[in-house]
């Protein structure tokens, strides 16, 4: 008798668990078709003004260098590419801002996912626009492609970085105008104080050209991780979770 409890008490337990996963299943659908559901939300939440203007801006200084009379200054066109950098940076600064983010944190999809949707929606048209500008410059006064590139890499990086830290550690809805502010402020600040064997800025002809486009893969890469680290939930978030479970 015992022994036939015993089995019915399995087989009851076995079939609760196997009528409970699908229900679970269906409650929770993949990824994939809820991130593909809100493709058009996204899009539509983007800060599309700040973005328009920051492709715009990013785009006008290449042009300037082709109104130039007489043949291209190369230390010209370098700092015509180089503020356009810093204007299509000052744009992706601005890509995490939404008003409402703390109400649509609640859809079924973590947070990486839902910032993979936004970047997925832009940085493919600010390559285009970076990539615009460098054919606007005239290819003899055009430097080296691959050293601005990598240069204007790590300044939209460091903005995109930036804002993820904003969104993860505050309950800043639009954290992008400060970001815009620190990223400029940064920008010149590494212009005019930093010391020559720190130097950033530098010319293709100037001997330390090598040894600043090292120091640019080095904020890259740091910008890389501090972004990659800042995708996790807000850290308030988590928090009020904790403790409502407690």
């Amino acid at each position: 008798m015992a022994g036939s409890v015993g089995s019915a008490g399995t087989v009851r337990s076995v079939g609760g668990a196997s009528a409970g996963r699908p229900a679970e299943a269906a409650a929770t659908p993949p990824t994939h078709i809820v991130a593909r559901a809100l493709l058009r939300p996204v899009w539509h939440s983007l800060p599309r003004w700040a973005l328009m203007t920051g492709a715009v801006l990013g785009l006008l200084p290449a042009a300037v260098s082709r109104t130039v009379s007489g043949p291209p200054d190369p230390w010209l066109c370098l700092n015509l590419l180089r503020a356009s950098a810093l204007a299509l940076a000052l744009g992706l600064a601005f890509l995490l801002d939404d008003p409402a983010r703390h109400t649509t944190a609640t859809v079924p999809v973590r947070r990486p996912v839902r910032t993979g949707l936004r970047l997925a929606l832009v940085v493919p048209s600010m390559a285009a626009c970076w990539t615009a500008a460098l054919f606007l410059v005239p290819a003899k006064g055009r430097p080296p492609v691959g050293a601005i590139t990598l240069e204007a890499a790590a300044l939209m990086v460091l903005a995109l970085a930036s804002a993820l830290v904003a969104v993860r550690h505050s309950d800043a809805g639009e954290p992008g105008i400060a970001i815009s502010a620190g990223i400029l402020g940064a920008f010149f600040g590494a212009a005019l104080l930093l010391p020559e064997r720190w130097e950033l800025f530098v010319g293709p002809s100037d001997p330390h050209w090598d040894d600043a486009h090292r120091r640019w893969a080095g904020v890259l890469a740091v910008a890389v991780l501090v972004g990659v680290r800042s995708l996790a939930e807000p850290l308030r978030r988590r928090r009020t979770i904790v403790l409502a479970h407690r």
